[in-house]
């Protein structure tokens, strides 16, 4: 099937944020189902988002895949600065925009997020009952416990102090200290190197961020979410957003859900199983936002 795919723009309460739209070539007159997409934490809309979209497309949804604000061809300022409930807002500015266009039904919007967006479709899903299904996918659920298992223990006191130094230079007017996201040699950096296909991939964070990351607790939005349809895909050997925490958020999810469980880490679903975990949301959308 043909797919047609336009650059946009559209406001993030003041912020212009990128993204690309896609329909099925040929079916401009009727009134689309539509998913909207994000990524995780230091990822840009280059990086995946388009393969998704585009499988979601063939089996006839309209799609919204579009970049976080201070990511890629989005405003915002400081670049490279990942806030998760700005973050959240900005889901929710997207859903809006997706529900204006001609040709969208804006009774059948559904979530797809990953990673630290997978925990931005959980928390949004319970709170805006605009959306009609989700599907989140390897998601951060609990910032302070995912911080803890970045940061060893042994090294976090002088991690605390490096955060605190950042705060303090910025009261002074200095610009926000950076880092790397993907570390030599890590899982991380693995996936950059086999998704960063047109050479976009900043490496790059602010320290704020991982600040930032430890006041996020998706898990405590989950129970509800019900009566919206929630898929969780998880990977069994995830330790990037550890899968015992995702059991933990699924378990307390009510119904309708469905979990899917893949073989493999937390990158593995972009490659080599994308396959699979396209599918499963393909599926699920199928099932509660085409027949809905």
């Amino acid at each position: 099937m043909s797919i047609d795919r336009r650059d946009v723009t559209f406001d993030g309460e003041g912020v212009k944020l990128f993204g690309w739209v896609y329909r099925p070539a040929g079916r401009e007159a009727e009134s689309l189902p539509a998913i909207v997409l994000s990524h995780g934490f230091s990822a840009v809309i280059d990086m995946d988002l388009d393969r998704y979209a585009r499988a979601f497309a063939a089996a006839g949804f309209a799609c919204l895949a579009y970049e976080h604000r201070n990511w890629g061809r989005s405003g915002g300022w400081p670049r490279f600065e990942t806030h998760p409930w700005v973050q959240v807002e900005d889901m929710r500015a997207a859903i809006s925009y997706l529900r204006t266009l001609s040709g969208i039904d804006p009774q059948r919007i559904g979530l797809w997020g990953t990673s630290y967006s997978g925990g931005h479709a959980l928390t949004v899903a319970a709170l805006d009952r605009r959306v009609r299904c989700v599907v989140s996918q390897v998601p951060l659920v609990s910032g302070e416990r995912t911080f803890e298992s970045w940061v060893p223990a042994d090294k976090r006191e002088r991690f605390m102090q490096r955060l605190a130094a950042d705060r303090d230079a910025r009261a002074r007017g200095e610009p926000a200290t950076l880092t790397k996201a993907a570390l030599p040699g890590s899982e991380t950096e693995e996936w950059a190197r086999l998704s960063d296909t047109t050479g976009v991939y900043p490496n790059a964070l602010t320290l704020r961020s991982l600040e930032l990351l430890r006041t996020y607790e998706p898990i405590a939005f989950v129970a509800r979410i019900a009566p919206t349809p929630l898929l969780m895909i998880v990977a069994d050997q995830d330790v990037q957003t550890p899968v015992a925490w995702q059991l933990e958020a699924f378990e307390q999810a009510h119904q309708p859900k469905q979990l899917v469980t893949l073989h493999g880490r937390h990158y593995d679903p972009y490659n080599p199983l994308f396959d699979a975990s396209s599918t499963a949301a393909r599926d699920w959308f199928v099932q509660h936002l085409q027949t809905a």
